[in-house]
Parts: structure tokens; C-alpha cells; sequence
């Protein structure tokens, strides 16, 4: 079971015969298992590739967090034939999947970029300071989105080939992935940069870019602990707006996942299209919003104009008539389309947010405009169309409900990624969101957690068993993480 956290490179040991007559015969047989044409160390380039394409796509890292089941508690897809999750049936999942996957790769690329016998080798793929940075900017987001999900998890014995790493608390995690941002950002140098980067394409600035706007991000997470101006939240929050690299302000430096085609493909594409399955619509809550606000988006979320009735049980949801829309582009979507990570409207409003908590001296309504006029551009719309919009008695900042406006609005711009969209509603409780009407769970609420998969369970109790001792109410999904108070 030791993969499940590392997955170890293969050695071959090699056992002398009794019968060999002098240990010079050995040496015949040295280089049997040895390809000539090949190398034992990866290309860090084409590993990395892999990573971003395995972290953003139906199979790998975010498969089920952020384009289905989060998705579904934050309102933005509905089940169309099997409702289960969107019913909130309990959430069990594994996530050793992810450590023995893309998490593997990221680190493996900094080992090879740190160990002097391959540094020179793979520095063919990039410095190898900037792909160390970009590997830990990359490994600290997918650990966020972990802990986001789960609480508790493996992290600071994870990847180390330790078959039984304990559980470490939320709250070092993010204490640690903060300090992974801050000190990769200024370890990057003038050298080249990551090759096979099918986000930033090696543009050192947008990493930097991105890291500060994770930092940032990450912070608000934490608004519920540490919710004064002056105290850590508001401090980090600060630091990272204010660092000289910047942060990403424009769509130009949006975060995005690049997909290739081939053999990698946008995860949507590969459920409508390539598996030929309608399960995924978009929710009617999605349209019906968009819709009371006369927002030009309901155009481009969709393929339809009329979502799919939110949380409704097999018989109800197999009634529905004809007509309802699918997510984004439907069955008409390319293998090769991006898959948006981190967009400027989402940090717009995340500096807004922080203005109007005290945090920082920025305007808020100014960031508030901007956010909303980010977001209506990276779907096509300027102009007199924005101005409309911001003008609306519902979307216009006005003097009043500012956090809610503000909640509400980043939970449109950040559509289709369901696992900040969770993350933020239950951060903030915007948009109130009304559970499904036949939730199957006791509390019939809308989770707050994922509940430990039960491999756990069965390989490493005693620390999975620790970790959700922590949790008040034990390992359930209604029990709230560290930052969600």
C-alpha cells in the first residue's frame, strides 16, 4: 500500500549465484536489465504536463471536486437521471488518488531539479530554480483544494514513501502552503522557464501572479478565524497583495489549463462527448439568478437558457421535460478547451471583500466594479452591457449588503469551478442557497465536509481515526473544518 502516498521508483536488486566462480563474473552480467537507448531520470517537462492535465481533469485531482459533486452543493449543476450526490448521499471518497497521481509528479520534479546527480540533466526542461518554484505554486494549490474537501489530511509525511503518514491539522497545512507561496515566488530566477506548462506557458511573471493570488484567496478562507484588521488573515492578505510581483488583475492572467487535445482532454468534453452522458445539466438555481438580474451570461454558461431543476429524486428528475440546458458548451465542446483555475474576477472581488472587512485601504466599490466588469469581459460582454448591469437595484453596490453582493457576484464569476464556489458559499453563506428538496442525508442540509474514504480506514486507521477525533461531531459531512466556524 505504500503508493497510495509515493509511488516509488522501481529498483531492481540483483542476486549472485552461488556458483559463480570470482566476483569479476559479476560484472558480466551488470548491465543485463539496462536499456542503452533509455534514462532513468524523467523528463520534468512532459511529468509536468501530466500534472496540470491530471489535476484539472475528470479523472484526476479535481474529477470530483470541482466539476461535479462540489459543484452540485454549490448550486451550479443538477443531476439529470442518477441523483445522488446532489442529494447529498454521504460523500465518501478517496483521495489517495491524488497523492499517488499528480501530487507524485509535482514533487518528483523538485527532487530531480534538487538532487545533484540529476539537476543538470533536467534543467533542459527549465531552470532549476524556476521549475522547482512552479512545481511547489502548483503542489500548494492542489493541497488547498485537498484540505478544502477532506479537513485533515496527509501532508507534511505525504510523498515521502511512508506507507502510514499521519494526518496533519487544516490549520498547519495552511500555515505551511502559505510559506511554500511566499518562499517559491522569490525563488524563481532569470533562467528559463517550465517547460510543458500548458498554464502559463513558462511565463515566470503569471506564476508569480498566481501565487499571490492564491496567498490572497487563502487568507479570506480564513476570515472566519482570524476576522480583525491587523490579525493573520488580514496581514497575509496584505503581504500578498502588496508584493512587488503583483497579482493577477486582468484576464490576460487568468490561470488556466490549457488542455492540448489528444490524449488530453477538457474533462467536460470527455463526459458529454466522448462518454455521450447528459447526468450534468446546468442547475435551474444558476438560471433562474442570472435571470432575475437580466445577466448576458445565461447565454455562454449553458446551452440552454433553462437549467435543470436543482436536488430532485429519480422520479421527479426523469419527468422533467425537454428543453433544460447543458454546462457550458454541451456536447458541442472541444477537446482542447480551457479550463479557467483562477480568474481575475474571482481576486477583483477577493480585494473588494478585503476593503470592505478593513483589511486593506483599496476602495471597495471601485474593486466591486471591476470584478463584475472582469468577469462580463472574459465572456465577451463591454461596454454598455456592463454599464447596464452595474446599474441594476440587485447588482449596483449601493449602501447596503455589500459582503452579500459581493459573495453573490463572485459566485457567479467563478462558475463552472464548484470547489471554490463550495468553498466560498460556505465561507461566507452567499448565495443562500435553499438545500434540495428530497435530501437523503439526516440533517438535510448542505454538506460541509467530504467524509474519509473507507480505504483509509482499512490502511491507516489509527491516523485517519485521530484526525477525525479532531472534527466536532466526528467524521460526518456536516461537520465544519478549522476555518469554517
Amino acid at each position: 500500500m505504500k503508493r497510495i502516498y509515493s509511488k516509488m521508483l522501481l529498483a531492481t536488486a540483483t542476486a549472485a549465484s552461488v556458483w559463480l566462480t570470482g566476483c569479476d563474473k559479476i560484472k558480466d552480467f551488470e548491465d543485463t536489465n539496462t536499456n542503452p537507448n533509455g534514462t532513468p531520470v524523467p523528463v520534468t517537462g512532459a511529468l509536468f504536463t501530466r500534472a496540470v492535465a491530471e489535476l484539472g481533469g475528470r479523472e484526476g485531482g479535481l474529477a470530483i471536486s470541482a466539476y461535479t459533486r462540489p459543484g452540485y452543493y454549490a448550486q451550479y449543476f443538477s443531476e439529470t437521471q442518477y441523483p445522488e450526490a446532489s442529494l447529498y448521499g454521504v460523500p465518501q471518497l478517496e483521495f489517495t488518488g491524488n497523492y499517488s497521481g499528480f501530487l507524485y509528479d509535482l514533487q518528483n520534479i523538485i527532487n530531480q531539479n534538487t538532487d545533484e546527480a540529476t539537476k543538470n540533466i533536467v534543467s533542459v526542461s527549465g531552470s532549476n530554480a524556476n521549475q522547482i518554484a512552479t512545481a511547489r505554486i502548483l503542489k500548494a494549490y492542489a493541497f488547498w483544494t485537498i484540505t478544502d474537501r477532506w479537513g485533515d489530511v496527509p501532508y507534511s509525511e505525504a510523498l515521502q514513501g511512508n506507507p502510514l503518514p499521519k494526518y496533519d491539522t487544516q490549520e498547519s497545512i495552511y500555515a505551511d502552503l502559505l510559506k511554500e507561496l511566499r518562499e517559491a515566488v522569490d525563488q524563481f530566477d532569470n533562467g528559463l522557464g517550465m517547460k510543458g506548462d500548458i498554464i502559463f506557458n513558462g511565463n515566470t511573471a503569471k506564476w508569480k501572479r498566481f501565487a499571490n493570488s492564491i496567498r490572497m484567496q487563502m487568507a479570506l478562507r480564513m476570515s472566519k478565524v482570524y476576522p480583525n484588521a491587523g490579525g493573520l488573515a488580514a496581514t497575509e492578505f496584505a503581504a500578498a497583495l502588496n508584493h512587488p510581483a503583483g497579482s493577477i488583475e486582468t484576464n490576460a492572467d487568468n490561470a488556466k489549463i490549457d488542455f492540448p487535445g489528444g490524449a488530453y482532454q477538457n474533462p467536460w468534453y470527455v463526459s458529454y462527448v466522448v462518454s455521450s452522458r447528459i447526468d450534468d445539466a446546468i442547475s435551474s438555481t444558476m438560471t433562474n439568478t442570472l435571470s432575475s438580474l437580466d445577466d448576458p451570461r445565461i447565454n455562454d454558461y449553458g446551452t440552454s437558457d433553462v437549467g435543470f431543476p436543482y436536488g430532485l429524486d429519480r422520479p421527479n428528475a426523469i419527468a422533467v421535460a425537454p428543453g433544460w440546458g447543458l454546462v457550458l458548451d454541451g456536447q458541442s465542446m472541444s477537446d482542447a478547451e480551457d479550463v479557467i483555475i483562477m480568474n481575475a474576477a474571482t481576486v477583483l472581488f477577493a480585494r473588494a471583500e478585503a476593503a470592505e472587512r478593513g483589511w486593506t485601504s483599496e476602495n471597495a466599490q471601485d474593486l466591486y466594479n471591476a470584478a463584475v466588469t472582469a468577469s462580463m469581459a472574459q465572456w465577451g460582454y463591454s461596454g454598455a452591457a456592463v454599464t447596464s448591469y452595474l446599474s441594476q437595484t440587485g447588482v449596483a453596490y449601493g449602501a447596503t449588503d455589500h459582503l452579500k453582493k459581493i459573495g453573490t457576484q463572485k459566485w457567479l464569476a467563478m462558475y463552472p469551478d464548484g470547489m471554490q464556489a463550495w468553498a466560498e458559499w460556505r465561507r461566507t453563506g452567499f448565495p443562500e442557497l435553499t438545500p434540495a428538496q428530497y435530501a437523503t442525508n439526516t440533517t438535510k442540509q448542505i454538506p460541509r465536509r467530504f467524509v474519509y474514504g473507507t480505504g483509509e480506514y482499512g490502511t491507516n486507521n489509527d491516523a485517519v481515526t485521530e484526525a477525525a477525533g479532531r472534527l466536532q461531531g466526528g467524521d460526518t459531512q456536516d461537520s465544519r473544518m478549522w476555518w469554517d466556524k
